[in-house]
């Protein structure tokens, strides 16, 4: 495995439905050196989550105390919950030399490439093959009422209307391809920090 000295961040988004999460867990359980951001959120637990290990769930007070005291690295409201990711969680990561991928909205993904350089970033934005594919898999789910399937297909063209804003965009038609795809991207991310880090090194021996 290529043994990554220099970390950086890799977001992920798409718009509910087009197998994000699904991506995201693939590449964490088959990389030991990237590590996934946990949000916190004001989003009421469900039944088979666990705190603090798929979200922190937090009441809007401890929410907004956190935000007021700048403890998020980035923060959103989506479908009338707060989200927003820990701040120390993501730097202790980062100086344990781990990578840290995030699975957040473009408004998250935003604020992160505000605050860091864009070496230290690569973005990754998943399409669903059609919209009326999207809505079939909200569908599935079988676990909102259709006003909210209706309400994520508004947040979903909204969501896809920024996907020029990612470093690289993977039609979900096929999830193992797409995985594939991340990976490869992930990959070409270590090698290129790393050369850049092997370059600045002969140079310093010539100077």
């Amino acid at each position: 495995m290529f043994i990554n000295h220099h970390p950086f961040l890799i977001i992920i988004s798409s718009p509910s439905g087009a197998g994000k999460s699904t991506l995201c867990r693939m590449t964490i359980q088959s990389d030991p050196l990237i590590k996934l951001s946990i949000s916190a959120t004001t989003r009421k637990q469900r039944p088979q989550e666990i705190n603090g290990q798929h979200y922190f769930f937090l009441s809007q007070d401890e929410f907004d105390e956190m935000k007021k005291n700048g403890e998020f690295l980035e923060h959103a409201k989506v479908f009338d919950h707060n989200y927003g990711t820990p701040k120390k969680m993501v730097d202790d990561e980062l100086k344990n030399g781990s990578c840290v991928l995030f699975d957040i909205d473009w408004q998250g993904a935003r604020q992160i490439k505000e605050k860091f350089d864009h070496d230290s970033v690569v973005s990754i934005f998943i399409l669903p093959p059609s919209m009326q594919e999207l809505e079939r898999r909200l569908r599935a789910r079988a676990q909102d009422p259709e006003e909210i399937v209706q309400s994520r297909m508004q947040k979903a063209r909204d969501e896809i209307s920024h996907f020029d804003e990612y470093d690289f965009i993977l039609v979900n038609d096929d999830l193992n391809s797409t995985y594939q795809k991340i990976r490869s991207i992930i990959e070409a991310k270590r090698v290129a920090r790393q050369s850049k880090v092997d370059l600045k090194k002969l140079i310093e021996q010539f100077s």
